[in-house]
């Protein structure tokens, strides 16, 4: 079984090596800590991004309220993973909690999108190893990138744009898949007014609370469009 779901986690091998890599020296190069505590907050918080964010704001001085506001909001679509497998895991046992943290967004590809048989336990117990694989691949990831950082000297400057690139891509595909750029935009705006009118430790909460506030007027906005149209047509 072991083999098998090593074949279907390759191409996610592939991904989470270099990028926690990148994660690993970021920490030891950014951070006053020992280079263990790289692959240690990989293993108890497992956020890929989010950790990447996390070492970029507080490599900064940000305050511990904007990294839990950022990581909250930006790991914030697991909630709908989560939900949206809540019927998949039903029955999983001890194994249950373990699967609902371990949810990054590529494993909730392979989990949804993977042949399944009729026998759920078995399904379940594949989930799982699934679920371990991934997560072994980032720790190994961020631990050889915090050994490389801490006995190795070299110029890092730069590697902290994994985080932008990363978000670049991100965006690009998100844009792709909706077709619609008034979110990116707006985004934009956003953090371009947050710059213009608040002190640098509170311009990423600002952003963040404008680009919701106006979202969620929108959305009030098209849902209420959308009642009078199916009123209209009644």
């Amino acid at each position: 079984m072991n083999q098998s779901v090593f074949r279907l986690t390759l191409p996610i091998l592939f991904g989470y090596l270099p990028l926690g890599m990148a994660f690993g020296v970021l920490f030891t190069t950014q951070l006053d800590y020992a280079w263990w505590a790289a692959p240690l907050m990989g293993l108890v918080i497992y956020a890929g991004a989010g950790q990447i964010l996390a070492v970029s704001l507080l490599a900064v001085n940000a305050g511990l309220l904007e990294v839990f506001v950022a990581m909250f909001v930006l790991n914030a679509r697991h909630l709908f993973y989560g939900l949206s497998l809540l019927g998949q895991f039903r029955g999983a046992g001890w194994r249950k909690l373990y699967l609902i943290f371990g949810l990054t967004d590529e494993t909730y590809s392979l989990l949804t999108s993977r042949p399944r048989g009729a026998d759920r336990a078995h399904e379940q117990e594949v989930d799982f190893r699934i679920t371990a694989f991934n997560q072994g691949y980032w720790v190994v990831g961020c631990a050889l990138g915090a050994l490389l950082g801490d006995n190795v000297a070299f110029d890092s400057t730069g590697i902290e744009f994994a985080l932008v690139a990363l978000f670049i891509v991100l965006t690009l595909e998100q844009y792709k898949a909706l077709g619609d750029g008034f979110p990116v935009w707006l985004g934009a705006a956003a953090a371009g007014l947050a710059m213009l009118l608040l002190a640098p430790t509170h311009q990423l909460i600002g952003a963040i609370t404008l680009v919701t506030g106006a979202l969620l007027i929108e959305y009030r906005r098209t849902r209420g469009q959308a009642a009078r149209q199916e009123s209209n047509h009644g």
